[in-house]
């Protein structure tokens, strides 16, 4: 696997069920081809290990934030705090997982207030949003696009996209990639083929959101990195390509949103 290279765009390595096997996982992933993953951050209290497992294994990248669901953990000192993580670690490089559910949460006004404070900052640092967006599509456009007439919305990636073509559209003309996980290889999710099938080459990615949504033929199974190309694979089917052509092009994608060369 030498001549391909993929990045998992969005993982969760931290959680209890990797600890027994943690450098199992990476040395899999490392077979796979997966060159550089980036570990999405939930909430403030999950920095320090991030940093930990980013500092133990040169592939992990890490994001900052607090995630939809945790909005209620949004404080004063929260602004400040992420501020101060994105500034000290050259591994930062972007801002979430933020966004809306409105899937599992009816808190709208509680997950708004966390999350206008977080992409402000991601304005201010220049750094990509990694957006969860559940049955919340509307809303958040609307956000982006008041933020986008004041010339103040960040770049950014819809991440574990699950909307129709019509909202992808709008998430791309605000500027914004498209990345597909797991549910992309599910037999039922057709509007989901459907937008992998018309993004455009330079707007997606690939991820994993491991552990969650193990892509076929592992499918309710613990979901690792290096089932990345799996999913990769199954892309090249729906856009009629090469495993190859969709490795190329989603690394460069992630290349170009993440930035990690700058960093090196």
């Amino acid at each position: 696997m030498s001549d391909i290279e993929l990045i998992d765009s969005h993982c969760h390595l931290i959680f209890e069920n990797f600890d027994e096997d943690l450098e199992e996982v990476v040395i899999r992933l490392r077979s796979r081809g997966v060159k550089k993953l980036v570990h999405a951050c939930c909430e403030l209290t999950e920095i320090p290990k991030l940093k930990e497992i980013s500092n133990e294994f040169n592939e992990i990248y890490y994001s900052v934030g607090l995630h939809p669901l945790e909005a209620s953990k949004w404080e004063k000192s929260s602004k400040s705090l992420l501020r101060r993580a994105a500034k000290e670690d050259r591994r930062v490089v972007a801002i979430g997982e933020l966004g809306l559910d409105f899937f599992k949460s009816d808190n709208k006004a509680q997950q708004i207030e966390a999350l206008i404070p977080q992409m402000e900052l991601a304005y201010e640092l220049e750094l990509p949003v990694i957006i969860h967006c559940r049955d919340a599509a509307n809303e958040m456009i609307e956000i982006c696009n008041e933020l986008s007439k004041k010339g103040k919305c960040p770049n950014g990636v819809l991440h574990c996209w699950t909307g129709n073509t019509n909202e992808m559209k709008q998430f791309l003309e605000l500027g914004f990639y498209i990345s597909f996980s797991g549910i992309v290889t599910f037999p039922k999710a057709h509007e989901i083929h459907e937008c992998a099938k018309i993004v455009p080459n330079d707007k997606y990615l690939i991820e994993t959101d491991s552990p969650f949504l193990a892509p076929v033929p592992f499918r309710g199974k613990r979901n690792e990195p290096a089932f990345v190309e799996n999913v990769a694979n199954f892309m090249a089917d729906l856009r009629s390509t090469e495993l190859i052509t969709i490795a190329n092009e989603s690394s460069k994608n992630a290349k170009d949103l993440f930035k990690f060369d700058l960093l090196s």
